[in-house]
């Protein structure tokens, strides 16, 4: 339950004054709830089966919950299979969660032998320092240890945690799994003991759990390493270096389809295009601020430019250059290179800038964490009394461009800053007026608004496009930032219409986030099955027999004069193996032409779905094809190219 908006266990005592509000276990607070006891349930099986192993944190996470433990050897398949016996008993055994308030003292002695919740207790109060889901065991101002205990009231087990937890055991059910384990650094670092995690799911149900589980087996399907791989589309060679990507023939048409449709929406919108280099000076980040707030996600300088004699004395003092992690001080660079009027604002400039960024290489995963990201980036100046008018205009224009994609289903996230986090520069009404301005476009657009309470960058609050992708999982897409900082330090300024100097706003928006992350959504989304105008090989045709050949390179002829992507399949293989292989491969069109079409000037489509249409004209087959990519349709069936 929450009383007075706070989670507590339903043993809380409660007065007549307090406001008490019913928690269930299939809402968002409950599945926490739910899947963190059901960690504590896993890290006391543990810690039946080998009592040495050493307990880390447990937290909830989306979809499940993991432990990390402190173990001499990784869990074996064999391990798992005992471990999920042993919590199957715990569950059947009704434990009730007891919370306790504690001492800092008190803990210590009591989790004596317990080396990473001690380190913990010695951190509480900065659990966010403390390690990622330490909130869990040390976030709240006291304090306290959950025990286990039996029907006999014996104390089985316990943990130091935050809480809360469900009544008992037995209230986990069978909608429960374990998932996989793996390897994790304690505390997020790589200078610590790497502990040994386990992952696992909990449900209200033994049906939620499976349909669980078949959404994960369709995820899987549609992985992007996979069908990466399976579509040669892109690779990650050893040779260039984890996280760094290079795009193959069908990946780079790919790719430049989206980029292209991303340039032309920029210039129907008044966007000016403009390019910077990948490294630069230091002192252009620490003016910017990101040296002293990003560093850590920034590959190390590199010392250049320092000249010596003879002696070996130096004669010129080195600099250090950096990647770039982020392209916003360029474009105030190129702001700031002449005086700027009223009258050019808004001023948008963007760019697709590669910017680095050091992933830990526990961290990368494909394309949707890389450490070379080429960003559809955008930085636009504006007056004060234009900014509401000018986040209104980008929030519809990646509406629109994210429609054109194929995603339609979408909600908003409001990020804002944390009070009295020096990581937040700028001043506090700043904060708030940004805020306001930012909560207003986004309730005006009629979308769903989700709060994200300090999840703001360095410099400014941001909305981000949460888009649901075809099997309902929800990504991070766009981003609209507004930034009062960067103008400041950069001393941008433009002459007003009463000829004095004022300050611009900026916007920072990315449209599609990363090429590459974006890529790897769509991929998933459509399952490689691309719409016409993005897959590698649009059209392909496939005579009935090597005789009608001819026929049918003059017509796709006719497609490729009209920039199409076709091509005759002139190889030795039977007809109906054409088809399956070009069907395989995610071909969304292929042209059949026998006797028939050839006497006749036609051609028979064959869609996705296994139909097909025969006798289609030539000229109107030519047509068809061509509105399909110019409408960005999805082709899987006759009706679909109508």
């Amino acid at each position: 339950m929450r009383v007075n908006g706070e989670l507590k266990d339903l043993a809380t005592t409660v007065s007549t004054s307090d406001e008490v509000d019913a928690v269930t276990i299939d809402s968002p607070d409950g599945l926490d709830i739910l899947r963190h006891s059901t960690a504590h349930v896993l890290a006391q099986a543990v810690q039946r089966i080998n009592p040495q192993a050493n307990l880390g944190i447990g937290p909830p996470i989306s979809d499940g919950f993991y432990y990390d433990f402190g173990v001499e050897t990784p869990f074996t398949p064999e391990d798992m299979k005992a471990i999920s016996k042993e919590m199957q008993r715990i569950i059947r055994e009704g434990q009730r969660f007891v919370r306790r308030v504690v001492t800092d003292d008190e803990a210590r002695a009591e989790l004596a032998d317990e080396p990473f919740k001690l380190e913990l207790i010695g951190l509480k109060g900065g659990s966010k320092e403390a390690a990622e889901g330490a909130s869990v065991e040390v976030g709240a101002g006291e304090l306290t240890i959950y025990d286990n205990t039996t029907k006999d009231g014996e104390v089985a087990w316990k943990d130091l945690c935050r809480g809360p937890h469900l009544p008992s055991t037995r209230m986990i059910g069978n909608g429960w799994d374990l998932t996989r384990n793996a390897a994790a650094y304690w505390r997020g670092s790589e200078k610590n003991p790497q502990l040994q995690r386990i992952y696992g799911t909990a449900w209200p149900t033994k049906d939620e759990l499976k349909a669980y589980k078949e959404r994960m087996a369709e995820a899987e399907r549609r992985d992007h390493r996979k069908l990466g791989v399976e579509m040669d589309l892109f690779s990650f060679p050893d040779e260039i270096g984890s996280g760094l990507a290079v795009f193959h023939p069908k990946g780079g048409i790919i790719r430049y389809e989206i980029e292209e449709n991303l340039r032309r929406h920029l210039l129907r919108n008044g966007y000016d295009v403009v390019n910077s280099p990948h490294i630069t000076k230091k002192d252009l980040f620490e003016t910017s601020g990101h040296l002293q707030t990003y560093a850590d996600g920034m590959f190390p300088p590199m010392h250049l430019d320092e000249a010596r004699d003879e002696d070996g004395n130096i004669t010129r003092q080195g600099q250090d250059y950096y990647l770039k992690p982020m392209n916003c001080p360029f474009h105030n660079l190129i702001f700031r290179s002449r005086g700027r009027s009223y009258r050019e604002l808004p001023l948008r400039l963007a760019e697709f800038g590669t910017v680095y960024r050091y992933e830990k290489s526990g961290t990368l995963s494909g394309l949707t964490r890389v450490r070379g990201l080429t960003q559809d980036d955008a930085h636009i100046y504006v007056a004060q009394d234009q900014v509401r008018d000018e986040l209104t205009t980008n929030l519809n224009l990646v509406l629109d461009l994210l429609r054109d994609y194929g995603l339609n289903d979408f909600y908003l996230e409001l990020s804002t800053n944390e009070e009295g986090n020096p990581k937040f520069l700028g001043a506090p009404e700043q904060w708030t007026n940004a805020i306001e301005t930012l909560r207003e476009v986004a309730v005006a657009s009629g979308l769903e608004l989700v709060d994200d309470p300090g999840g703001a960058a360095f410099y400014g609050p941001k909305i981000s496009v949460q888009a649901r992708d075809a099997i309902g999982r929800t990504w991070q897409m766009s981003t609209i930032q507004l930034d009062f900082n960067q103008p400041e330090r950069f001393e941008l300024e433009y002459t007003g219409p009463d000829g004095q100097k004022h300050r611009p706003v900026m916007i920072h928006r990315a449209l599609l986030g990363s090429v590459e992350r974006f890529f790897a959504i769509l991929l998933e989304h459509y399952a490689g099955d691309f719409p016409v105008w993005l897959a590698p090989m649009q059209v392909v045709g496939v005579p009935v027999a090597e005789e009608f050949s001819g026929y049918l390179d003059d017509v796709i002829g006719q497609l490729r004069a009209e920039g199409v992507r076709a091509e005759v399949d002139h190889s030795d293989d039977r007809m109906q193996k054409k088809i399956r292989n070009h069907t395989t491969g995610k071909v969304p069109l292929i042209l059949i032409a026998g006797e028939k079409d050839r006497d006749a000037g036609t051609v028979s489509f064959r869609f996705r779905d296994g139909t097909q249409q025969n006798g289609v004209p030539t000229a109107d087959a030519v047509a068809r094809i061509r509105a399909a990519i110019a409408s960005h349709a999805l082709v899987h069936t006759v009706e679909d190219l109508a």
